[in-house]
């Protein structure tokens, strides 16, 4: 079992219960999933670097990413319809908690000059997303291998609809919010 799950189960459930007074015990705020997104707005001049992100994310999350195409076309970006544009991954379940695990711990303090995430970037329905400049903070990608320096975007998708209690289940996770 996942480190951060079993401490969900045994440590976070029951402070998050106590602190906001929950009787129902499914009514207490989980993650659902977590989103790994990878825009890639040069991939329209090099190709190769579609298969870059894609080895990269794999390595970062352990799990095969999906190429995103382009909805619509737009002439200014010279982009078509149906062009490959980023790599997405949706993490559940154990590899969920794995990847977290690694973010807040690993991850995260890597980052140059990190003051912590910022705690106000929630979306009014208990959801959270953070951007990090670089693939390299993660130990699994390999800097000396590593074609480009990409930005990657992070979604916390929760069961709750607050942000407040959302914001305290990340905090109980160990996210180094900003003060």
């Amino acid at each position: 079992m996942a480190r951060l799950k079993e401490k969900y189960e045994t440590e976070i459930v029951p402070r998050l219960r106590e602190r906001f007074k929950i009787t129902n015990p499914m009514a207490v705020p989980r993650l659902k999933k977590i989103v790994v997104n990878m825009g890639i707005g040069e991939a329209l001049e090099n190709k190769g670097r579609i298969d870059a992100a894609v080895g990269d994310i794999s390595a970062i999350t352990g799990q095969k990413p999906v190429v995103t195409l382009a909805r619509q076309s737009i002439a200014g970006f010279k982009l078509r319809a149906g062009n490959p544009i980023g790599v997405k991954v949706t993490l559940r379940r154990a590899i969920m908690y794995e990847f977290l695990d690694r973010l807040v711990s690993i991850a995260l303090p890597r980052i140059r000059d990190f003051r912590g995430v910022n705690p106000e970037s929630f979306d009014g329905h208990g959801n959270y997303s953070l951007g990090i400049s670089e693939q390299s903070v993660f130990p699994e990608v390999n800097v000396d291998k590593m074609e480009f320096v990409q930005g990657m975007d992070v979604t916390f998708v929760f069961s709750g609809k607050s942000d407040e209690r959302s914001r305290e289940l990340l905090r109980e996770f160990g996210m180094p919010f900003a003060r």
